[in-house]
């Protein structure tokens, strides 16, 4: 991350940020995943899980960020910061470095479980894992849909899983990290995937999340996001509602 600070002074881009996080969580979950004590299979399911969300969403991230102009959320930071903003991007990006290392302690968790769970667990959590991923993948393919399209400038995407919630992307992110808890049911930082999911949820709810996205999507796309926001679920996803008079 320190590194990064330094590339993102060069190229006046921060977004590099999210790709090296997503990436760190994985490259951690891989040295967990190889952890000389607990259960070696149940090790190398959690590890490669991770590893796994890991790969396709710094993939995703890099696509996005390497080459382009940098994001509005980042621009606003710099704004809000004034003439101290490389300083602060510099504290920024530690902490990113710290979350990293927060997020993967899932695989640490499962890691040091001196037995498996139950195996409905194993299978509650694999099918959490798989629509969480699945999901945010749908969503992103989704939207990157309708931003090609020529006619979705100044509008909102309403296709799909976006119909029914504003942030599907958000909510499937958050069901896949819930997939950690019944994996580390059998250990003794079972609260740590706990913990992860509860801040994860506060974090998009409520601060880094919804708050500055719907912010952006408002001055960007006025009365067609408040209409949007009228009519469809903010998280998770449920029928739009009739906002007719």
């Amino acid at each position: 991350m320190m590194a990064l600070w330094f590339v993102q002074r060069r190229t006046g881009n921060a977004g590099i940020v999210d790709v090296a996080w997503a990436g760190t969580i994985g490259a951690l979950a891989v040295f967990y995943a190889a952890w000389p004590a607990g259960i070696p299979w149940l090790r190398v399911l959690a590890g490669g899980m991770l590893a796994a969300w890991s790969l396709r969403l710094t993939r995703y991230l890099f696509v996005r960020v390497v080459g382009h102009p940098e994001e509005g959320r980042y621009r606003q930071l710099r704004e809000s910061w004034g003439e101290n903003h490389n300083a602060k991007m510099f504290w920024f990006y530690q902490m990113q470095a710290l979350a990293a290392w927060a997020f993967a302690g899932n695989a640490l968790a499962v890691a040091r479980s001196p037995a498996p769970p139950a195996s409905w667990l194993i299978a509650t959590s694999v099918v959490l894992w798989t629509v969480g991923v699945s999901g945010v993948a749908v969503a992103d393919r989704q939207l990157a849909a309708f931003k090609r399209d020529s006619d979705s400038r100044g509008k909102t995407c309403r296709r799909g899983l976006w119909r029914y919630s504003r942030h599907p992307n958000y909510f499937f992110e958050w069901v896949h990290w819930c997939s950690y808890i019944p994996l580390a049911a059998a250990s003794a930082a079972w609260w740590v995937p706990v913990a992860i999911a509860a801040t994860l949820l506060y974090l998009l709810l409520f601060v880094t999340g919804i708050p500055p996205t719907e912010a952006q999507a408002l001055k960007s796309r006025g009365d067609d996001y408040r209409e949007y926001q009228r009519a469809t679920s903010a998280f998770v996803p449920w029928f739009p509602r009739n906002t007719t008079p």
